[in-house]
């Protein structure tokens, strides 16, 4: 299907020449906030293009961050309050003698037939004797209210740095891990040609070797099917990576393949490839070695002066530089 709005022809652009990337790291190469690249790659995978936009988190973090908190302790009820207190004894029934639809009870008391005798100092028709004394129950005292102590809230183990701990988006602690590995200490310049050794994001050990600089290569740029624009002109560069340690490296060995101008000016690559310099692929095994060709448009009359390979955009520690000028 044709995708006639320009930034989303160049976003798929850069991700066809990734093949897999994060969103943030797409959003570097096009100088676009993450969000917005987000949103429009989600947008064009629904319109039926072979692109699927994926998302990668910290479980245990998310669920430390969702987990609700400790319910508080119930409240102490008032001394000697206790509501629906139970009624102890058997349900008192109607008076002997008395009228209704319930029959009368006997008890240790005889019902006696007829009027009763007076006596002195009462008055009506029921002796004093004729019931029995009322006692109150004695009131049943309530257990004592003791609140439950409060849970402390259990810690959240640690993630394993194997599975990736990602920090705030776009920052510089977005990277997997939770220890840093150790900085570099060879030699981090030299010259075409070169050879120089470095240490990946999640501890690789890398060896990455300037081959070639094609400057121009206009030819290249126009025989694989391109148009330069008047003014300008094509740069090849050839660089290989070799994984010297265990650890697998997983990114794209020229994601941040820059050249670097007179001016200080850093040129970042073209998302094109040709056929005839085979570009890079994603990833390089242990004890593996990769070449691919990198293709930049610049002006015609910018002089580069060096050439820079970075583990990510805003990481000098680890980057090396060869410089191009005999």
């Amino acid at each position: 299907m044709a995708v006639p709005d320009p930034v989303d022809a160049r976003l798929l652009a850069l991700v066809a020449e990734a093949g897999r990337a994060a969103v943030h790291e797409i959003a570097a190469r096009a100088g676009m906030d993450a969000r917005e690249v987000a949103s429009r790659l989600v947008a064009l995978s629904a319109t039926g293009l072979p692109l699927l936009v994926g998302v990668e988190c910290d479980p245990n973090g998310l669920r430390a961050a969702l987990a609700p908190p400790p319910p508080p302790p119930p409240q102490q009820q008032p001394w000697g309050h206790h509501p629906q207190q139970p009624v102890h004894g058997t349900p008192s029934g109607p008076y002997p003698g008395a009228s209704g639809p319930y029959p009368v009870q006997s008890g240790p008391y005889p019902v006696h037939s007829g009027p009763y005798p007076a006596h002195p100092g009462h008055t009506g028709a029921h002796p004093p004797h004729a019931f029995p004394q009322s006692t109150p129950f004695p009131v049943q005292q309530p257990p004592q209210s003791v609140p439950f102590p409060a849970q402390p809230q259990q810690p959240v183990a640690p993630a394993d740095p194997v599975l990736s701990t990602w920090g705030v988006p776009q920052s510089s602690s977005w990277a997997r891990g939770d220890q840093q590995p150790a900085t570099p200490t060879g030699p981090r310049t030299g010259k075409i040609g070169t050879t120089l050794e470095t240490i990946g994001l999640e501890g690789e050990q890398l060896g990455i070797q300037l081959v070639e600089v094609v400057d121009p290569a206009d030819f290249l740029f126009t025989a694989a099917g391109y148009r330069l624009q008047e003014g300008e002109r094509a740069v090849v560069v050839h660089t290989e990576l070799t994984n010297r340690g265990p650890i697998p490296f997983a990114s794209l060995p020229d994601l941040y393949l820059v050249l670097i101008t007179k001016d200080g000016r850093q040129v970042s690559k073209a998302p094109v490839s040709l056929s005839s310099r085979p570009p890079h692929r994603i990833g390089v095994n242990p004890g593996e070695t990769a070449g691919g060709h990198t293709v930049y448009v610049l002006p015609e009359s910018t002089d580069v002066v060096a050439v820079k390979w970075s583990a990510r955009s805003d990481d000098e520690k680890r980057s090396l530089t060869w410089s191009t000028l005999d």
